[in-house]
């Protein structure tokens, strides 16, 4: 009996011991996202790029701010938030769950949109992050989508436009080559969430008010 208790007691050590690596992994991946990029690039030019431009801390507003290589910086360290959450952390845990990586990705992404370190007062839009979470969950519907975002912001110099295209044709691809997956619908629903955090930017479009990437709005003074 004594040996039995033992096991016993071993048994759901162990287990808590996974739940709480569990529970750290998610926390770590909500922090990364949250390691606010673009307010910092902007902080060492001394400005707060929550009041200029877009207001939006991403990397297309520090891009028009501050030119493309602080904009390519912004975006490559936005996108690493994505995709160390979803490749790294879940080596962490030496019985990680199949769902781990996906709740990991989606809770770096809020991090994103919402980071911690400035109260949730300002942050970006989701979609270098994004980027990089499907590009480490799912690459070859991830490269579909990117590819997606570059020939619309090729042919029409809209940012915004190319970023919701790109999480559409996210979805699409998800859910043709996996219909019904846990994946799919995580890229359906990250899909309806991009359009959403845009749907400022969507009225602009509709009335020829956004601004395309090295010019002004085409009717006015938007900013994506």
């Amino acid at each position: 009996m004594g040996i039995h208790r033992i096991a016993a007691a071993s048994s759901h050590e162990e287990k808590e011991f996974v739940t709480g690596s569990l529970i750290l992994i998610v926390l770590l991946a909500y922090l990364l996202g949250s390691f606010p990029t673009a307010y910092l690039v902007g902080t060492v030019n001394g400005i707060d790029l929550r009041t200029v431009g877009s207001g939006n801390l991403g990397a297309t507003n520090v891009m028009r701010t501050l030119g493309w290589k602080w904009g390519l910086i912004v975006y490559v360290v936005d996108f690493a938030k994505g995709v160390v959450p979803v490749t790294v952390f879940p080596l962490l845990s030496s019985e990680a769950p199949v769902w781990l990586p996906m709740v990991a990705g989606t809770v770096a992404i809020l991090g994103h949109v919402k980071p911690v370190f400035l109260l949730g007062r300002g942050g970006g839009k989701g979609v270098a992050t994004a980027s990089g979470v499907f590009v480490g969950l799912a690459p070859i519907p991830a490269a579909a989508a990117i590819a997606a975002f570059a020939v619309v912001v090729a042919l029409t110099r809209y940012v915004s436009l190319g970023s919701i295209i790109g999480a559409v044709v996210l979805a699409v691809v998800l859910q043709w080559t996996t219909p019904g997956a846990p994946l799919a619908w995580l890229g359906t629903g990250i899909a309806a969430f991009v359009i959403v955090t845009h749907r400022d930017n969507i009225r602009r479009l509709l009335r020829g008010e956004e601004r395309r990437i090295g010019g002004s709005a085409s009717a006015g003074g938007g900013a994506s």
